[in-house]
């Protein structure tokens, strides 16, 4: 009787151990989502950007924060490119093609996000964020007026680019290895994540029916880190006009540079 008593004490207790780990890590999810979806780094204030094109640099204020941003622009430009980049790094970084727009004559905006490169404050909700897009697209969109403009979102930023897309007027909305939810890749991340502790679910998959813009897909058939199946099922949600390019050979990360991608941008941009 003894003996069966301990049994089950000591079967308790060896229960509770892994569900007492698995509630740990639970809360480390929820804790730490920041630090595991905005993997951006900071660069002084005093960062001095140099590039063998025109441009500006422009702080926007937004609330509790100033978002840096760098402004190309060329002497009697096609439109813009109002550029929205992924979850690493800074302008510094993603900023290293820049000729291209020269190329096509087409300026470009691109904002760090709070907490990346010199913009000073912390994402603290995804609501936040969609509200200094918008208020970055406020202070540039205006010169536009008569010209087109293009709403650019790579990995991370093609969820705030369908966000946006939704509220503003645009020619063209470009998506580059988009995935259909950040709820969809946390699952394939960690298969028991419950979607309640999500709290920056970005839900392109709900949100991109709702854009009337035509819209072009763009992802690599051997990205490893948001597969190609992402974009597919955003196409099946999207209206019947989107498109979506496939770069063959293309990875997450190198994308850009192949040539398919280089010219499936240039003849999609609108004149």
């Amino acid at each position: 009787m003894v003996a069966r008593q301990l049994a089950k004490k000591l079967l308790l207790v060896g229960l509770s151990i892994p569900v007492a780990f698995y509630g740990m890590f639970l809360v480390y999810l929820y804790i730490a989502q920041e630090d595991l979806i905005f993997s951006g780094t900071t660069l002084p204030a005093d960062h001095h950007f140099d590039f063998d094109v025109p441009f500006r640099e422009i702080n926007v204020s937004v609330d509790g924060a100033k978002l840096n941003s760098l402004y190309f622009r060329q002497p009697n430009s096609r439109g813009l490119v109002f550029f929205l980049h992924g979850n690493g790094g800074n302008l510094e970084t993603w900023t290293s093609n820049v000729e291209f727009y020269q190329r096509i004559n087409y300026d470009m905006f691109m904002l760090d996000y709070r907490g990346y490169g010199k913009s000073t404050g912390q994402i603290e909700s995804e609501s936040q964020l969609h509200e200094d897009i918008r208020a970055a697209w406020n202070v540039i969109s205006p010169n536009y007026d008569n010209k087109p403009i293009v709403i650019y979102g790579r990995s991370l930023g093609a969820a705030l680019a369908v966000k946006l897309a939704k509220g503003v007027r645009s020619d063209l909305v470009i998506l580059v290895s988009p995935f259909s939810s950040m709820l969809a890749m946390a699952k394939g991340q960690y298969p028991l994540f419950p979607s309640s502790i999500l709290r920056y679910p970005l839900r392109n998959d709900e949100g991109i029916p709702d854009v009337d813009t035509p819209i072009i897909l763009v992802h690599g058939d051997e990205d490893t880190f948001i597969p190609i199946s992402h974009s597919y099922d955003l196409q099946e949600l999207a209206k019947p006009t989107t498109k979506l390019l496939v770069i063959e050979g293309a990875n997450h990360g190198d994308i850009h540079h192949h040539e398919s991608y280089i010219k499936g941008l240039t003849d999609a941009l609108p004149n």
